[in-house]
């Protein structure tokens, strides 16, 4: 998925030789969360909008230099990896640097999460399930060899969630109901967080319960 057509250039990097009175004027008149700071033409890092506010305005931007923060992407570097820098970083703008280390802009967040939405991921029709297990019990082999014995279709798959000793994936199915799915995923002893479409069994074992209790009312 190309990004370089989505690089923006209309904010020139400020000097470390600047105030940081040119950082908090600039960044009143901006939502970004970071601007970046060159010196003598070479990209350092960015200052955050929180710490611009934090220093004295005649200050140079040199002088609080401890709080510029180097990150950055490339110009080939792959969506995903653009987005988790965005992530790591807390922050709502990405400079973009050449491989000879040369400033050419900066990417936006809204644009990268919007060429995530338009993957099959969001945009094609299916279904959500979260299935959790143990750790080191768990493949995508077999996750993917589960859902396609269902003549299901894998369209995304994730880790959305690493804890001790348990990991959680999030699955987007399409081409069938989920219902077979879970119950095959159930047999592999993986637990159904949550499946975004009517399960059937949980269903009828809540209709086999409130039976059940109905007739010890009796």
């Amino acid at each position: 998925m190309p990004l370089q057509e989505y690089i923006i250039n209309d904010i020139k990097p400020l000097s470390i030789t600047d105030k940081v009175s040119d950082l908090q004027m600039l960044f009143n008149e901006l939502t970004y969360s970071h601007i970046p700071v060159e010196n003598n033409g070479t990209y350092i890092g960015c200052v955050s909008e929180t710490d611009a506010h934090c220093f004295e305005g005649k200050k140079t931007i040199a002088e609080c230099n401890y709080a510029i923060e180097g990150f950055f992407v490339r110009t080939h570097t792959n969506w995903l990896d653009v987005l988790e820098t965005f992530a790591q970083n807390s922050c709502n703008i990405m400079p973009v640097l050449s491989d000879k280390n040369n400033y050419l802009g900066y990417y936006e967040l809204n644009d990268i999460i919007g060429l995530f939405n338009q993957t099959p991921f969001f945009r094609e029709p299916g279904g959500i399930i979260v299935i959790e297990k143990g750790l080191v019990d768990y493949s995508f082999s077999e996750v993917s060899q589960i859902v396609e014995s269902n003549d299901a279709k894998i369209l995304g798959a994730f880790v959305s969630k690493l804890e001790s000793d348990v990991v959680q994936i999030t699955l987007k199915i399409g081409n069938a109901g989920l219902n077979d799915v879970i119950q095959t995923f159930r047999r592999y002893s993986y637990n159904i967080v949550s499946g975004h479409e009517e399960d059937t069994y949980v269903e009828n074992l809540k209709d086999r319960s409130e039976y059940l209790r109905k007739y010890l009312d009796i």
